[in-house]
């Protein structure tokens, strides 16, 4: 009987310390709909801005800080804003989404992926207080991406807000890019590209 008790026990503990694991390394979803991600191309001539959307993201909050977290952004869903002439707009919009750019018949889909998020220490009120470290995968070549974010922790809720420089020619977006391409002159295309964010959790 008192094996039995002990058995019992022992199990018990077993059940108490997997769910408490649990607990703790659970991700926690994204809000997709009320979270927003900005795109903002420049030229030598001028520049274009837009919207991207999240298909899927969670991030995983341990002990009141950020650990890890996945981002899947939906590059179909790719939109311009700045252009008001409904043909113009949708030209940039469709050559956005050819294979000149993103590819997204053959790549609907780019994510992000962190595994190290680093408090700033001293970090000043609104101002930037994380720094994250992971890989951005887009048009299938994966390359380590860095940047500085403000994150807002409140038990197992967050936001987070900033901006992302990615180099696209890093994942063989050439279009119009001075580093491959002699003599465009005011025709040229900037090979660094902004995303800005601010993301909720549910």
């Amino acid at each position: 009987m008192i094996r039995k008790y002990r058995d019992l026990s022992l199990a018990l503990t077993i059940l108490t310390i997997l769910s408490m694991v649990q607990i703790v390394n659970a991700a926690t979803p994204i809000d997709i709909h009320k979270s927003k991600i900005e795109w903002l191309g420049t030229k030598v001539t001028g520049q274009h801005n837009g919207t991207l959307k999240l298909k899927k993201a969670d991030v995983t909050i341990e002990r009141g800080k950020l650990s890890s977290g996945q981002f899947i952004f939906d590059m179909t869903s790719i939109q311009v804003v700045d252009i008001k002439d409904p043909k113009r707009n949708k030209s940039l919009e469709r050559h956005l989404k050819n294979d000149d750019f993103f590819g997204v018949n053959q790549y609907p889909t780019a994510v992000f992926e962190f595994s190290q998020a680093t408090p700033i220490k001293g970090a000043s009120s609104g101002e930037p207080n994380y720094y994250f470290k992971g890989d951005l995968t887009m048009k299938g070549i994966t390359h380590a991406l860095e940047f500085d974010a403000l994150v807002k922790l409140k038990k197992s809720k967050g936001r987070a807000s900033g901006k992302i420089l990615v180099d696209r020619t890093k994942y063989d977006i050439r279009y119009k890019s001075g580093k491959f391409f002699d003599g465009l002159g005011d025709r040229a295309i900037h090979d660094e590209f902004t995303i800005s964010f601010d993301v909720v959790t549910r």
